[in-house]
């Protein structure tokens, strides 16, 4: 089984870096690989357009990189589903979205961990890549690996957020973000992203959770967005998007060239 670099650093105390992919293009992964930037790649699955197959392949682009590991996200319906077929593929770490409760938080947590009495959960073994197909199925390594898996939880939901102390409380729950999005939808402010309101309830979701012992996460669009964070204690951030990044790029270019043209 690949180690799991996300969790090595988070046992050590150390910050992590991340960065986002939507596509599934393996060629994606290994640029980013070879950049030896980052610290693992999150996979956006609740925004992708992702088959099982290539799931597998994202997941083997990966495991080219041993210093860098890899995080699905992972939508509220079909969550199970997701989740396993996920890890199954080699993707280490998980980041589900859409809780509202701790209850709900608890069965995420349980979709990941071996069905072990002292893991609690109700993964049980599989013949996927993660084991070598027939070479690691229901092994202790596995049971390792299954209950070492790092899990995110957003916080994006009015209810999330009123019930923010007992999610925060939760055994297992490594790291929060905060999903200002979702957030102002469920507040009655859709696309207010930057909303007063909204605002206070990140920085009181990321005070929380340094309190708490839990590592609050902080997506941004670039490097220099980050000061007031860092200001704010946080150590643990995930940087761009591939699509936004090449939507970006092509912009900019062509409007540069479109003004040396007239």
């Amino acid at each position: 089984m690949k180690k799991n670099r996300l969790r090595e650093l988070l046992s050590e105390g150390k910050p992590t870096l991340g960065t986002h992919m939507i596509t599934t293009s393996p060629q994606i992964v290994e640029v980013i690989g070879h950049s030896g930037a980052f610290d693992y790649i999150e996979l956006c699955g609740e925004y992708a357009s992702w088959s099982l197959a290539g799931l597998d392949n994202f997941g083997r682009a990966i495991e080219l990189f041993p210093s860098m590991s890899s995080m699905m996200k992972v939508e509220e319906q079909a969550r199970g589903f997701i989740a396993t077929r996920a890890l199954g593929a080699g993707i280490q770490n998980l980041l589900f979205t859409d809780c509202r409760s701790a209850e709900e938080v608890r069965k995420c947590i349980r979709l990941v961990r071996s069905e072990t009495p002292e893991a609690g959960g109700i993964h049980g073994c599989s013949m996927r890549r993660n084991v070598g197909y027939v070479l690691e199925p229901g092994s202790a390594g596995w049971a390792k690996a299954m209950n070492e898996v790092v899990i995110a939880i957003m916080i994006e939901k009015k209810g999330a957020m009123e019930n923010l102390e007992e999610i925060l409380s939760v055994k297992g729950v490594d790291m929060v973000q905060f999903g200002p999005a979702d957030y102002s939808i469920s507040i009655g402010k859709p696309g207010q992203g930057k909303d007063p309101e909204v605002l206070k309830a990140r920085r009181d979701m990321i005070g929380l959770a340094l309190k708490k012992g839990v590592h609050p996460r902080v997506e941004l669009g670039s490097f220099e967005e980050a000061k007031p964070y860092l200001e704010m204690g946080i150590r643990h951030f995930c940087v761009g998007w591939d699509l936004r990044i090449i939507y970006g790029w092509c912009k900019q270019q062509a409007e540069g060239m479109r003004e040396l043209l007239a």
